[in-house]
């Protein structure tokens, strides 16, 4: 249940669990989560005889973003793996992945927020850019991760 309060909390404290027992280690320790999102499309609807001049909007069908994550490269294969089994054709390896927002107290291990991403499969992985001037960069790998429903608690 989210934990309500009058000043925001900060974006900068979370855990996530990929739903393969990585979360807190260093496997799911992602830089950046972003996209998470939800859409409810609407259906117009007027009918001839109605008194008045414009369209009903009735809710239909919702859908969810995808999302994206970000690590930097340390070496482990658990997302590309992952995205192997779904290349295969491996339905089965559809996921519950869960973002859990924490306060600001790095003690704590509650979370205040949670979103959990309902059937979560990768569609895209991307890896680091490699350049050789510069070096003070951090090589970074995405995941994009569709979402079929997301639940927040």
């Amino acid at each position: 249940m989210a934990q309500f309060r009058e000043t925001p909390y900060g974006v900068f404290n979370y855990l996530v669990n990929l739903g393969d027992g990585s979360e807190g280690e260093v496997q799911g320790g992602f830089s950046e989560v972003s996209g998470l999102n939800a859409e409810v499309t609407v259906a117009e609807y007027r009918a001839g005889n109605a008194k008045v001049n414009y369209v009903k909007k009735i809710p239909a069908i919702h859908k969810s973003g995808d999302v994206t994550l970000k690590r930097g490269v340390i070496g482990a294969d658990n997302i590309y793996s992952w995205l192997d089994q779904i290349r295969a054709g491996d339905v089965t390896a559809k996921r519950d992945v869960v973002i859990k927002l924490k306060n600001e107290d790095p003690t704590s291990s509650s979370a205040v927020v949670s979103w959990k991403l309902v059937n979560a499969m990768p569609i895209k992985w991307t890896g680091p850019t490699l350049t050789a001037k510069g070096g003070s960069d951090v090589a970074i790998e995405e995941l994009v991760l569709s979402v079929e429903h997301i639940v927040q608690s």
